[in-house]
């Protein structure tokens, strides 16, 4: 992904770790399969599965970007940039509404926000009840690392993600879909959570799609193998478990990869709308 000289957006906080009481034990001797088995548990829970993986917590210093930071914190910032260029545009031609973007809090080790503890062991994350995402930027060597996702487009791919359930927070979505998931069954909630994700890639894709002349060869496949790389059913059979469809909350892999495309080849946020989708 082509970004010299692309702005660095100012709605980035950064958060790094000072030292903090330790709470809960190590993790030491997981090794790879271990790792991804406490991250299933976190991805499919939504609980902050990080004393398991890191053994404590951290104090927080927090600051805005400065050329101090690493290149994946510059990375972020530029991406988010982006995002703002992109749905300000979508906002205004295809919505007629004003976009207000969010923040984007990139931090290390482990922090906290109004929706609960934030570390590289649970993902990203959007907090609707301060309009922040959740970056720890460790994240990205997982993706690749551990998850077989990588390149820098599909770390974007993360970003505009999570960008996407601001979207659909201004929109006034993401309220109606918790209120609804309060009042169904375990499996009823889960299947509106995955319609929220998808329509998410969805508006991932929309968002591919209008920064096509910072894409390189190979970038698109990049955020399709993400996409796919984070499915349900794939994470699952990683975890050494049987994908099990009533559990799922994010998709599968392939309805991941097929809404991320819609996004991409319609550029049309009335075509993300998976709620009215026969087919999910």
């Amino acid at each position: 992904m082509r970004l010299r000289g692309i702005r660095r957006s100012s709605n980035v906080e950064v958060r790094k770790g000072g030292r903090g009481r330790r709470v809960g034990g190590r993790a030491g001797g997981l090794g790879v399969m271990g790792v991804l088995a406490v991250l299933a548990i976190g991805y499919f829970t939504g609980i902050d599965v990080s004393p398991l993986l890191q053994g404590g917590t951290q104090t927080q210093q927090s600051a805005p970007v400065s050329q101090a930071d690493g290149p994946a914190t510059e990375f972020s910032a530029q991406v988010l940039a982006t995002t703002e260029d992109v749905w300000t545009k979508i906002f205004r031609d295809q919505l007629g509404r004003d976009y207000v973007p969010p923040k984007l809090v990139v931090f290390s080790g482990v922090t906290q926000s109004p929706c609960g503890g934030a570390s590289g062991a649970t993902g990203p994350f959007y907090c609707p009840a301060d309009s922040k995402a959740y970056l720890d930027t460790s994240f990205f060597t997982m993706l690749s690392q551990q998850m077989g996702a990588g390149g820098d487009f599909a770390a974007a791919y993360v970003i505009a993600h999570e960008v996407a359930h601001h979207v659909q927070n201004q929109l006034g979505i993401l309220p109606k879909v918790n209120a609804a998931r309060q009042r169904s069954s375990e499996a009823e909630a889960n299947l509106l959570t995955v319609k929220l994700e998808l329509m998410a890639d969805c508006l991932s894709g929309i968002w591919a799609v209008n920064v096509q002349g910072l894409m390189e060869k190979g970038d698109l496949q990049e955020a399709l193998n993400a996409a796919r790389k984070i499915g349900d059913d794939h994470l699952q059979r990683q975890a050494g478990r049987v994908p099990q469809p009533h559990t799922f909350t994010h998709g599968t892999s392939e309805q991941r990869a097929r809404w991320f495309a819609r996004g991409f080849e319609t550029g049309d946020v009335g075509q993300c709308d998976t709620f009215a989708a026969r087919r999910l």
